[in-house]
């Protein structure tokens, strides 16, 4: 029992100049242009969602972030009688 690769189909309108210019890139480097096109749009794609995953900081804000973890802010008052009333509520079941 084989299993086939399951495939999808792509298609898209583009100027004479760039197919002319995607055909003579994928000549360069000896590929068939369809080859050269799933490659380059996978990087891209690759690329696009490592960059939406990871978080840039600026030094300013990565030096903020460390003070924050180092020094954190003490809890204000609110916050205090909120895990108090959840301490109570769990002693009581």
């Amino acid at each position: 029992m084989s299993t086939a690769a399951t495939t999808a189909r792509l298609e898209a309108r583009i100027s004479t100049e760039l197919h002319a210019q995607l055909k003579r890139a994928a000549e360069l480097q000896g590929r068939t242009m369809t080859d050269f096109v799933v490659a380059a749009v996978q990087q891209a794609a690759q690329q696009a969602i490592q960059q939406s995953s990871v978080i840039q900081l600026s030094v300013r804000d990565q030096e903020l972030f460390a003070q924050a973890l180092l020094e954190p802010a003490r809890p204000a008052s609110a916050l205090k009688r909120a895990f108090k009333r959840q301490r109570d509520l769990m002693r009581a079941e």
